[in-house]
């Protein structure tokens, strides 16, 4: 493993290639490129809640999580105790969320209620398998020598992140592929057997890994000792239940059932837990949560007390919740605004409640992580759903769009435009689709009209990108003149304006702070809804936030008004004496938010 290299201000971490191991199968696919380095990325500390303790503060970070595990290089780089990842599935579907506007009860009109996207789990293959596997290499990096990794899946990519892993962490680091067994209604299948399982494939870093195994509590002594196929007897002189144990040579010791039982049951890689449902308490009515249970079990095992929890598709905010709960330290990550604004909302309350239910934090067992900072890497700030980025970037551009082309989006002065995904950095693998489909015979026949003109003029549209991205794509196009440009929005475009500005009006009225009204206005297009009628603005938020002394760069928070699924925000709150400037933020039912500063 190589240290850090500084070029032009810029950090680069290096990367140990694993040497191939004869007699060990690799993966190959379609443009597979080694991934050998990465570049550090600031972040941007955007929100502080709660207090340090014993030195740390837990950490969220909004943006690519390449991105961020690259800015964690530089403090964190083998010092991650657990890595829990329920990645994209490659599913071929799309996950959408019910909005429902505020206490209007069950919503059947489209003036209350519609779905919205919150990511799509569309691949090709090649695509899915570069893009974790480039992941996976920067978290062996995170992890400590201790350190473990657990990966969700399910049946559509569990063999090929089973041989990934292979490759990245070594086929001798595999420990379990842990089966975790659902209930679900059971319907005719003509071709294939009922699916009710996922597989959750735990690796080590090294080859001795931290491991301390979950028990359970046995549900009766009669299950105890028929688990053992043993008989139970009465001892004659205490009237207590005991088995006898096999001690070897022919010898049995008698094991009494009240000490035998208090070691627990171990489990063993088959987990019986339910799905969350509607009914559930944990219930978020996010697309894909994890139940507490199952995350319980992954961080009891293989996290030390105090140790630290990753999480970088933290999605409705599952493992960081039960970290919390748990006394570990825990960093997240995910690319959707959408789970950065549940997971805020899901830990304030956990940290309320150990707050509530903790009398002292004084031995270190009893200690609770509970103050957590939001971050960005990089700034996504001007579009909330990917889903909608590609519309959004032709209107803000002013890009003449190609509805019917397949290689173009569209025509911007003169040039065609290729926008790049946009949930995540664009890479060279990226090219390939774009570069497939280029028309060289046209190319040939204006190559050989102007041979000292560009055959095409191309700018290509991202979200940030690798290094060198423009260097690449001319390598491949040596035998034509190409005049190419890459517009990067997150550092060309900062100030880009890619969404209509909600509305707000707020003020100081006898000592107190009142939202008069407020207007987001994205969903009220969605709800094709006019200014006039809204009857109670409030129907529309999610949360308010209000910092009494607020800095200019760091909100703290210091109310957090967050109600439960059937209530509505307060809208009037008390200003504190010695108040200097006050922020507010609105967060819609859209995850979207307005910050307003009040003098």
């Amino acid at each position: 493993m190589e240290g850090l290299i500084t070029m032009d201000e810029q950090l680069t971490f290096e990367f140990e290639q694993r040497p191939t191991i004869k007699g060990f199968p690799e993966l190959r696919w379609t443009g597979k490129r080694p991934y050998r380095s990465t570049q550090y990325y600031p972040a941007q500390l955007r929100e502080s809640y709660g207090e340090e303790q014993n030195g740390w503060i837990n950490k969220i970070f909004w943006g690519d999580n390449l991105q961020v595990m690259s800015h964690l290089l530089k403090e964190y780089r083998g010092k991650i105790d657990l890595i829990y990842i329920d990645p994209p599935f490659d599913s071929k579907a799309d996950y959408k969320k019910k909005i429902e506007v505020r206490g209007v009860g069950t919503a059947e009109s489209d003036v209350n209620s519609f779905e919205e996207k919150q990511y799509g789990d569309i691949w090709t293959n090649d695509e899915y398998l570069q893009f974790m596997y480039e992941r996976l290499l920067v978290m062996r990096e995170l992890l400590s020598d201790q350190g473990a990794i657990y990966i969700h899946v399910d049946h559509h990519k569990a063999h090929h992140i089973r041989l990934l892993m292979d490759e990245v962490f070594g086929a001798t680091h595999f420990q379990n592929d842990i089966i975790w067994r659902y209930s679900g209604w059971n319907r005719k299948n003509n071709t294939y057997f009922n699916r009710r399982h996922d597989t959750i494939l735990y690796y080590s870093k090294t080859d001795s890994p931290y491991f301390e195994p979950f028990t359970l509590e046995w549900e009766s002594p009669e299950a105890y000792a028929k688990a053992r196929k043993q008989k139970i007897l009465i001892d004659d002189e205490t009237g207590k239940k005991y088995v006898l144990s096999d001690a070897g040579g022919g010898k049995r010791v008698k094991r009494f059932l009240e000490e035998a039982m208090k070691d627990g049951r171990p489990i063993d890689d088959v987990w019986l837990l339910d799905k969350i449902n509607n009914s559930d308490k944990e219930g978020l009515d996010y697309p894909t949560q994890k139940p507490e249970r199952l995350l319980e079990r992954i961080i009891i095992s293989s996290c030390p007390q105090d140790g630290i929890v990753f999480d970088c598709f933290m999605g409705s905010g599952t493992t960081q919740a039960v970290a919390m709960k748990l006394g570990r330290r825990f960093i997240g990550a995910d690319i959707n605004l959408g789970a950065i604004q549940t997971t805020t909302k899901r830990l304030l309350s956990v940290a309320k409640e150990l707050e509530e239910s903790q009398t002292s934090m004084g031995s270190a067992d009893d200690t609770k992580y509970t103050g957590f900072e939001v971050y960005n890497v990089n700034n996504y700030d001007f579009f909330r759903n990917p889903v909608e980025a590609r519309d959004l970037l032709i209107a803000a551009l002013e890009i003449q769009p190609f509805p019917q082309s397949d290689v173009w989006d569209g025509e911007l002065d003169g040039r065609m435009v290729k926008i790049m995904p946009v949930n995540r950095i664009a890479t060279k693998a990226d090219l390939k689709e774009l570069l497939a489909n280029l028309p060289y015979k046209t190319y040939e026949k204006r190559k050989e009209e102007n041979p000292n003109q560009p055959v095409e003029r191309i700018t290509i549209v991202c979200m940030g990108h690798e290094p060198d991205l423009k260097g690449a794509m001319e390598q491949e196009l040596t035998d034509y003149k190409v005049d190419i440009q890459i517009m990067d929005i997150l550092r060309d475009k900062a100030d880009l304006q890619l969404k209509r500005d909600s509305e707000a009006e707020i003020v100081r009225e006898g000592g107190k702070l009142v939202i008069r009204a407020f207007y987001p206005m994205n969903l009220m297009q969605k709800l094709s809804l006019q200014k006039e009628y809204v009857e109670d603005w409030r129907q529309l938020v999610d949360s308010v936030m209000i910092d009494w002394n607020y800095d200019g760069v760091v909100m703290q928070p210091a109310v957090t008004d967050v109600p439960g699924k059937s209530e509505l925000v307060k809208g009037i709150y008390d200003i504190p004496e010695g108040s200097g400037t006050i922020k507010v933020k609105i967060t819609d039912l859209l995850s979207e938010s307005l910050e307003v500063e009040v003098r």
